[in-house]
């Protein structure tokens, strides 16, 4: 490897002394070419022999780095492998290297500076056009996809859709257009460690429109401003040398870094599912593991401990999977779910180490005429039999509750039912959680209300209702100083992903709900978490049966 490196580095070398700028700018790229051979025969190494150690890159480097030593006392440093080397920490079978650097390698906001932002349309898991976007610094290039949701809040930030026939009216080329023409050259040349000006840029500036609760995103769309502001965490997060769960919680000013409960969604049923369920998830959380490892083994377990129990009740054809990866048995009762789910938590041996969640998504079956809730709003013809007052409908909660090791409940009625929700809090929410999601959208101002309410008591954190970064970190911020819990969720229409297994960390959220243990768009998040887990170590942290009292450590200092 030596030689090639050292040869291709004189002939680069022979044009750097010369006092043409062609020359020396010729001589700077034909230096590429011994940073892009170190690192080609590592990868082509790698893909042949995927257990061939760290040290096969670090050799790499060591013999790329000796003959471009000369080359870095003419000003030129190794910002390439630098990059290189940093965002191969953020991906799958890459050794976590985060820089190596020449004596004089460019400075901090020279690596940050952005120099392009590109945006295309590609698809979720549901098959539905979605957003993603390239920005590339001098680090190199970082991506970020958005997701999309099925039972979305009517006050989530705008998701800009092409109507129209083709994609039956949800493609995304409007937003992609807005991020290459409108956000991509108002940010070349801006700093990329600079989340919050960054975000106030767009959101305020590019974007500017408002609604009754706060800044809507209604003229470039809450999926453009959001892909760019992901990606530009990556890019900011490359230019320190840092993960992209420490740069996010340096941004938040959060010093404390957690390992959340997963929450599993092991059976669908509403908007997710073609059964008669009316309520749409069904979650276990492995709040008595010891580390996040053991709560994945204890999902995972249960899991296909439920799907043969599944198999051998309602036949072969009753364990497809819905969008998030769970069952989707072609049962009408809900109590009938929960006992399925109990039945799976103690064959597999974990009484009492298990909790379990529910997503009621009750604004899917809200009856505005009557303000009532049709539980049989799936089922056709409809004799109106399923429908249930509010109050009721808390007894019927509050009955499951007793009946089973309920710990979670989220969205359990309508978006604008204030007073229920309330009472709800009221009555469970010293046992239960009592999960905002259509009811706050991630919106600052809408948690703000339901403090002044008391119509929650936690949080459910989805980037993409806000629409970007900075107003998601506000959001918890808020939810955090008010004593609430805070779950990070993925949504229906997902892709591969892996950022809101960062911001659970960095953020210090507690809970994350990522889908069954099934499906590589939902189990690439857990598998990032279980890569950050290892990378820390020693002082990798499990929020175990504290997942809802966790307050953020403020000695970090905030970018």
């Amino acid at each position: 490897l030596r030689a090639p490196v050292e040869a291709a580095t004189r002939v680069g070398m022979e044009y750097l002394p010369r006092p043409s700028p062609r020359r020396r700018r010729r001589g700077a790229s034909l230096l590429l070419i011994p940073c892009a051979l170190a690192l080609a025969l590592f990868l082509g190494t790698r893909s042949s022999s995927p257990s061939a150690p760290t040290s096969d890159l670090a050799s790499a480097i060591v013999a790329t780095k000796a003959g471009c030593a000369s080359a870095t006392a003419a000003g030129y440093g190794t910002t390439m492998l630098t990059g290189a080397a940093t965002h191969a920490q953020q991906r799958p079978g890459f050794p976590a290297i985060y820089a190596l650097s020449g004596s004089r390698s460019r400075s901090l906001k020279a690596r940050a500076s952005i120099k392009s932002v590109e945006a295309r349309q590609i698809f979720d898991s549901r098959g539905n056009p979605t957003v993603e976007v390239d920005v590339t610094t001098e680090d190199g290039m970082f991506r970020a996809a958005v997701p999309s949701g099925a039972s979305t809040g009517v006050y989530e930030a705008l998701e800009l859709r092409d109507g129209g026939s083709d994609y039956m009216g949800k493609g995304v080329l409007k937003a992609v257009s807005n991020v290459n023409d409108i956000i991509a050259p108002a940010l070349i040349g801006k700093d990329s460690t600079q989340q919050r000006e960054i975000d106030t840029f767009m959101v305020q500036e590019l974007d500017g429109s408002k609604n009754e609760w706060g800044w809507c995103k209604s003229k470039l769309g809450a999926n453009a401003i959001l892909g760019v502001s992901m990606a530009i965490a990556r890019a900011g997060a490359a230019a320190k040398n840092v993960p992209l769960y420490q740069h996010i919680a340096d941004v938040a000013g959060n010093a404390k870094l957690i390992l959340p409960v997963p929450a599993f969604n092991i059976i669908n049923g509403g908007s997710h599912a073609g059964n008669a369920l009316a309520m749409q998830e069904f979650m276990i959380l492995p709040t008595g593991a010891s580390s996040f490892s053991e709560a994945m083994k204890m999902g995972s377990e249960v899991y296909h401990n439920l799907k043969s129990i599944i198999k051998k009740t309602y036949g072969q054809d009753a364990v497809n999977v819905g969008d998030e990866g769970g069952f989707a048995p072609n049962i009408g009762s809900n109590a009938e779910a929960l006992n399925l789910v109990n039945q799976a938590i103690e064959k597999a041996g974990y009484t009492g180490k298990i909790d379990i969640g529910m997503d009621i998504a009750a604004s899917e079956f809200y009856v505005s005429d009557d303000g009532s809730y049709d539980l049989n709003f799936k089922v056709a013809p409809n004799d109106g039999s399923g429908k249930m007052e509010p109050k009721k409908l808390e007894d019927l909660y509050a009955s499951w509750k007793a009946e089973s090791p309920i710990v979670s409940i989220e969205d359990p009625f309508d978006q604008d039912d204030w007073d229920a929700w309330s009472s709800m809090v009221t009555r469970l929410g010293k046992d239960v959680q009592i999960v905002g999601d259509d009811l706050l959208v991630t919106n600052p101002n809408r948690i703000a209300e339901a403090i002044k309410k008391g119509s929650a008591n936690a949080l459910l954190l989805k980037v993409n209702q806000i629409g970007s970064i900075t107003e998601s970190i506000d959001a918890v911020q808020m939810a955090k100083e008010a004593g609430w819990a805070v779950m990070t969720s993925h949504r229906s229409g997902e892709t591969e992903d892996t950022f809101i297994a960062d911001i659970a960390v960095g953020l210090a959220t507690g809970q994350i709900k990522s889908g069954a243990p099934c499906r590589s768009e939902r189990l690439c998040k857990y598998n990032q978490l279980l890569r950050i887990e290892k990378e820390l170590g020693s002082n990798a942290v499990y929020a175990g049966a504290q997942y809802r009292h966790i307050a953020w450590s403020k000695n970090a200092i905030s970018a």
